[in-house]
């Protein structure tokens, strides 16, 4: 894999950029904006021509939509002028690239515009190629995408590993390496009686929270981190997936996108733990259709016209995030955005004296908890890159430059840290 750190541009290169700022206008967290700065800077600075793509909302249900409240905002940081040319996969865009003067920096249409990019269309891949010589990957949050303008453009051009890329990947190497349950034993689904002991030598059990709606929170993060760690608390999707597939009453409650890759999932989940190390609440926060929220238990069930957006964290559970060496919360447990913020505001009291080991992923999650301490801007992608030691950008990026760089490696440099590490959790999908 080669990096752009390594690179030296030239002045009049043509680079495309793939970004990974899906940000909407109110900018509530700029970090994944952020994190590319200094690499387009750099390009720009040495007289590059870069033509910038990045995705924000789906074609799949509309939310998409233009960018240029985005050029707007990398104006002000860069400190020079980002056009927005609404264009990608036309003539008329590549003309516009082809006219981007020495050091220039255009922001093209919004990827998800086009409802070929999450689908990985190679035609649509090949027409964003056109734009330049040479494509820049950044965007670690999409890191596990297979889509047109990621790991689709690596088809057709060589490619590099942006600075953002490669950093956000090696900040989460620590929070892998050695959060073994297999070291001990499992907390019961209360969160009580774990066996584990001091669990991966840092003070502590392992813990993993999980929550929001998508799909990847079950297919990897529950089936991965249940492997990892002594005990992962479901919230969001995840919960409602797990009680439907137990038999409990859910009402209306959200199963997301995928439901029933998400339901095999978490049926093959409890056969394999029989339950062990997964926390399932007494009691979970359910709201009618006028909006009035009730604290139900669970085992009464959820009435049909009612859905559950947040739980009451079990005591024994609390006990353990508290002696926790490391916890992750990848997703918010409750609708936080909506004022469900029970389980959130259990986890982050009991880590509260361990900031520095608590670790939150992805966007929405680090948006929207009130949190100082650690975070990626990985969700989907960190959950895979820890659970699996790699995401779908890094294979390409190595396949790629094996085929367009094949000179091997140099005795004594490090290795890239797309390479699965040992003790990565097995995968048996």
């Amino acid at each position: 894999m080669r990096l752009l750190a390594d690179h030296t541009p030239a002045p009049g290169e043509r680079w495309i950029y793939s970004a990974g700022f899906n940000a909407g206008p109110a900018l509530a967290d700029t970090g994944r904006i952020d994190v590319e700065l200094a690499d387009l800077a750099r390009l720009s600075d040495a007289g590059a021509r870069t033509a910038l793509l990045s995705h924000q909302g789906s074609a799949k249900d509309g939310s998409a939509r233009h960018l240029d409240y985005l050029a707007d905002y990398l104006t002000r940081r860069l400190g020079r002028p980002v056009t927005y040319l609404p264009e990608n996969s036309t003539a008329r865009a590549r003309g516009w690239a082809l006219a981007l003067e020495p050091g220039g920096i255009a922001l093209f249409g919004n990827t998800r515009l086009d409802p070929r990019e999450e689908r990985g269309d190679p035609e649509l891949a090949r027409d964003l190629a056109r734009l330049g010589d040479r494509v820049a990957i950044g965007g670690f949050s999409k890191a596990h995408r297979r889509h047109a303008s990621n790991t689709g453009l690596l088809d057709h051009l060589p490619g590099w590993a942006a600075a953002g890329l490669v950093g956000e990947a090696r900040a989460l190497d620590p929070w892998a390496a050695g959060a073994g349950a297999a070291a001990g034993g499992k907390a019961g689904a209360d969160g009580s009686g774990d066996r584990a002991g001091d669990g991966a030598g840092d003070g502590g059990p392992s813990v993993a929270v999980l929550g929001g709606v998508k799909p990847e929170k079950t297919l990897i993060g529950l089936r991965g981190l249940t492997r990892t760690h002594h005990l992962v608390i479901p919230g969001g999707v995840v919960l409602n997936t797990l009680l439907a597939v137990t038999g409990h009453r859910i009402g209306r409650s959200e199963l997301g996108s995928d439901p029933e890759g998400c339901a095999r999932v978490a049926r093959e989940v409890l056969a394999r733990t029989g339950g062990a190390g997964i926390h399932l609440p007494r009691v979970v926060v359910a709201a009618g259709p006028d909006g009035t929220v009730r604290h139900l238990p669970l085992d009464r069930g959820v009435p049909d016209d009612h859905a559950i957006v947040d739980f009451e964290v079990q005591p024994g559970a609390i006990e353990l995030l508290r002696r926790a060496g490391r916890v992750l919360v990848a997703g918010t447990p409750g609708r936080h955005a909506e004022g469900n913020r029970h389980a959130a505001a259990a986890v982050l009291a009991a880590r509260a004296h361990a900031p520095g080991r608590t670790l939150l992923l992805g966007g929405d999650t680090v948006a929207e908890l009130p949190w100082d301490g650690p975070r990626s801007t990985g969700g989907g992608s960190a959950l895979q890159y820890l659970v699996e030691g790699t995401c779908a950008v890094f294979e390409a990026l190595d396949a790629n430059a094996a085929r367009t760089d094949p000179a091997p490696r140099r005795p004594g440099t490090d290795p890239t840290p797309h390479q699965p590490r040992r003790g990565a959790a097995h995968d048996d999908r």
